[in-house]
C-alpha cells in the first residue's frame, strides 16, 4: 500500500520557531489538500491560505497545483515593510550622513569631497606634493 503514496514536506516558519511536516500522500493530490492533512492549520491558526502565498521549492504555486514525489510546499507570511521602500530610505539617509555621494547616490569620492568643503587650495597642494618639480 505504501508503494501508492508520495512523499512530500510542508514548511513553515516564523522569526522564532519553525515547523516541517514530513507526510506520505495519494499521488495528484492538490498543494491545498496536502496544507489541510499536514494539520500545520491547526498548529499555528494565524495561517490564512486565502491571503496567503505557497510554494513549491521557493516557486510561488496555485493552491490547485498537484504535488509530485520529493516536494517541499512552503507557506509564505507577508512581508512586514516594503523591501524597495526600506532601500529609498536607507539611501536617503546615508546622503543626509555624508556617506553617499547627493548626486548619484554612490559612493562619495573622497577628491570630489574635498572640493565640496572648499578644499581645493589642500587638494592642489597634495597634486604639488605628489608631483614635485
Amino acid at each position: 500500500m505504501s508503494d501508492d503514496l508520495i512523499n512530500c514536506e510542508v514548511a513553515y516558519a516564523l522569526p522564532t520557531q519553525q515547523a516541517l511536516i514530513e507526510l506520505a500522500i495519494k499521488p495528484g493530490a492538490s498543494v491545498e489538500d496536502v496544507i489541510n492533512t499536514s494539520g500545520i492549520l491547526q498548529q499555528f491558526p494565524d495561517i490564512d491560505l486565502a491571503n496567503s502565498k505557497v510554494g513549491i521549492w521557493s516557486r510561488v504555486v496555485k493552491l490547485r497545483d498537484t504535488v509530485k514525489e520529493g516536494d517541499r510546499i512552503e507557506i509564505y507570511r507577508p512581508l512586514i515593510a516594503d523591501p524597495k521602500e526600506i532601500r529609498k530610505r536607507r539611501a536617503e539617509k546615508a546622503k543626509e550622513e555624508g556617506r553617499a555621494d547627493k548626486v548619484t547616490g554612490g559612493r562619495v569620492n573622497p577628491l570630489k569631497a574635498k572640493e565640496t568643503k572648499g578644499d581645493k587650495q589642500t587638494l592642489e597642494t597634495e597634486k604639488d606634493t605628489a608631483n614635485p618639480k
